[in-house]
């Protein structure tokens, strides 16, 4: 049956094999939070937002992540332990079980798109299982008027069933969790985890498909702002980078977090109508724009809070991955509409926990496309059982469990368009300074931003007029002044007071680096290959 109560229009799920379902479509943020609470599947915070809890999985399961092999998928996707290939006939009998599975149940469907170009516009309709599903389905997709819902034709279906268990044996899962994508029949199902963040990356692993593939587009897992004199910057950066916090300048208008697309008129549109950002140890001084989007609307996830609903940001008993989402108009300076022209600038991120990236330096395309297919960043001790001194991390693109194509595709892409639209690309090192970690000490937001600014407005580049330091073991054009910095910050080795120490540990990362990209060197032309680092003696 359909509540007529509470949906603004009637809509039949008959066709997508779910039956005699009770459907609330298209309810409002206050309703999917009022419902929540009233099922007591989550509660109000003291901020007004709802706080929920996701269940066994507080985070994604890339192992559990599948594509469908057929005539589209077949021999585009680079297949692998990233992009799992599920037979068609599989997933044609576990889509009948979630639906039968479905039907005669209490359901919430929602109809948005992705990406904020009207050009490159995907319609989407989500069918969730519970309510707060929903309400992030709501934030995180842009929102159609409501005059644009009468003639709605969603072009892709996410189902998501979080109660539904898998029986691997008979189903094909590795597990009874499962996300799986099928470009042919355009869905993508999500079964046995509640944890949103499979809606999100899902949509966006299709994105990554869709738009090169068959728009010549390129997506790109990065955060996007627009200066006032209409210029775009792009940050890429793996979790912990700073992705989120540089990408929000108070100079600077918003155009999104995570999720974009760069297309072939030189524009970057926002592929999101919001923001899923980690809130571990938040504090309203240090990530004020994110703070303050935690309002009636928002959606804390996997938060400890006491008696009154005060959130415990420091609280990871539940996990580190704790999240809050929330619509892009939760933040105050942002781009209407998320789109920004002119790409002038590019930023790869990276913490390096080793503390020998310079805190800046400018690169060459082809080392723009080797770091790019690198993706480094680095893990320090403490935040895995076993890890007691950095370890190098690698995520092709900045996002290679969202990649179903090979990562020099996209590196290509970017290369050929960062020429063509005459784009300075910049490594930042947001980890440490003075020496790796226990030893050093975090280089200092502050220095960042005046480095970063320093670079968008063209004052780094005038002041070293060309006179860039070659770095000996990676290459890099390291800046010998920058305003607003001091000057023995911008030479890392110089900031260790110990040559063979910093050599050897710089040589330690550029081993790593080698070793990394030898499974991406038949791929990689000569150009991107003079770009890798070089091991030195010192």
């Amino acid at each position: 049956m359909i509540d007529h109560t509470q949906a603004s229009e009637t809509i039949s799920l008959e066709n997508y094999g779910i039956k005699n379902a009770k459907v609330h479509y298209q309810l409002s943020s206050d309703q999917l939070h009022n419902i929540t609470i009233k099922k007591g599947q989550g509660v109000e915070a003291a901020s007004g937002a709802l706080a929920v809890n996701t269940g066994e999985f507080t985070g994604r399961s890339p192992k559990d992540r599948f594509i469908v092999k057929d005539a589209i998928t077949e021999n585009r996707v680079w297949w692998g332990n990233i992009n799992i290939p599920f037979e068609s006939d599989a997933f044609e009998k576990l889509y009948n079980k979630v639906t039968n599975y479905l039907s005669e149940k209490e359901v919430f469907v929602r109809d948005s798109y992705a990406c904020a170009d009207d050009n490159y516009r995907l319609n989407i309709r989500v069918i969730t299982e519970f309510p707060w599903s929903n309400m992030f389905a709501h934030n995180m997709f842009l929102r159609p008027d409501p005059s644009e819902l009468k003639d709605f034709k969603p072009e892709w279906t996410v189902i998501n069933a979080p109660g539904f268990m898998a029986v691997p044996d008979q189903d094909g899962t590795r597990q009874h969790n499962f996300a799986i994508l099928d470009f042919t029949r355009k869905i993508a199902l999500i079964g046995g985890t509640g944890y949103t963040g499979e809606i999100k990356k899902g949509i966006f692993s299709a994105l990554n498909f869709i738009l090169p593939v068959f728009k010549n587009t390129l997506p790109m897992h990065c955060s996007a702002n627009v200066g006032e004199d209409g210029d775009t910057a792009i940050f890429f950066g793996l979790s912990g980078t700073g992705k989120t916090t540089l990408s929000a300048d108070p100079k600077r208008k918003l155009i999104g977090d995570d999720e974009h697309g760069w297309t072939n008129e030189n524009t970057v549109f926002n592929f999101e109508g919001g923001c899923y950002a980690k809130v571990i140890n938040l504090s309203e001084e240090s990530e004020p724009d994110i703070f303050k989007a935690i309002k009636p609307g928002a959606i804390l996830e996997n938060v400890i809070m006491d008696k009154d609903g005060n959130v415990d940001f420091e609280d990871t008993s539940i996990t580190q991955n704790t999240r809050v989402s929330y619509p892009i108009y939760h933040i105050d300076n942002i781009q209407v509409p998320s789109i920004g022209k002119n790409p002038k600038n590019i930023f790869f991120l990276t913490a390096d926990a080793f503390g020998v990236l310079p805190p800046i330096s400018k690169l060459t395309p082809g080392q723009a496309a080797y770091h790019f297919i690198s993706g480094y960043t680095a893990k320090v001790a403490g935040t895995e059982a076993g890890i007691d001194e950095p370890l190098p991390s690698f995520s092709a693109c900045f996002g290679a469990p969202f990649m179903p194509l090979h990562p020099t595709k996209y590196a290509e892409m970017l290369s050929k368009k960062m020429q063509e639209a005459g784009v300075s690309v910049w490594l930042v090192n947001t980890g440490w300074t003075g020496g790796p970690y226990g030893v050093g000490s975090r280089m200092k937001l502050k220095y960042t931003r005046a480095m970063i600014t320093a670079a968008m407005d063209g004052s780094l580049e005038a002041a070293n007029k060309g006179d860039y330091h070659t770095h000996s073991v990676f290459g890099v054009q390291q800046p010998r002044v920058c305003p607003n910095v001091p000057t023995e910050v911008l030479s890392p080795r110089s900031t260790w007071n110990n040559d063979e120490g910093y050599y050897k540990t710089a040589n330690k990362l550029a081993e790593s680096f080698q070793e990394n990209f030898k499974k991406f060197e038949e791929y990689a032309n000569d150009e991107i290959m003079a770009g890798a680092p070089r091991v030195v003696s010192k």
